[in-house]
């Protein structure tokens, strides 16, 4: 059985840094996407990063160059770095995930963990 828990989230001042984990049982690393989402409070749900089984990155403009999306295989963790946070980064961040190379849509997810940037 596939369970990712998110770890990491907090309350910042604008500019400061967070490292949220994702800590994943139930399945090899290697042959899933992994991605990082978020979703604001009346927002739609946004999808923040994403890392592909051979590592290959990808970022949502608004976080690009600020955000980073990693994975320890050896420990089961996905990690996403974010520094020069921004108001408009608040929301509850989710890890998920996807079995196979398509990297379309993921099937599994965690329950989320809250990041709240203060100007």
């Amino acid at each position: 059985q596939v369970r990712l828990v998110e770890s990491g989230g907090g309350s910042v001042q604008s500019g400061g840094s967070l490292r949220l984990s994702c800590k994943t049982s139930g399945y090899v690393h290697s042959t899933y996407c992994m991605y990082w989402f978020r979703q604001a409070p009346g927002k739609e749900r946004e999808r923040v990063a994403l890392i592909e089984g051979d590592d290959i990155t990808t970022y949502a403009d608004p976080v690009k160059g600020r955000f980073t999306i990693s994975k320890d295989n050896a420990k089961n963790t996905l990690y996403l770095e974010m520094s020069s946070l921004k108001p408009e980064d608040t929301a509850m961040y989710y890890c998920a995930a996807e079995y196979g190379a398509s990297c379309v849509a993921p099937g599994y997810w965690g329950q989320g963990t809250q990041v709240t940037v203060s100007s």
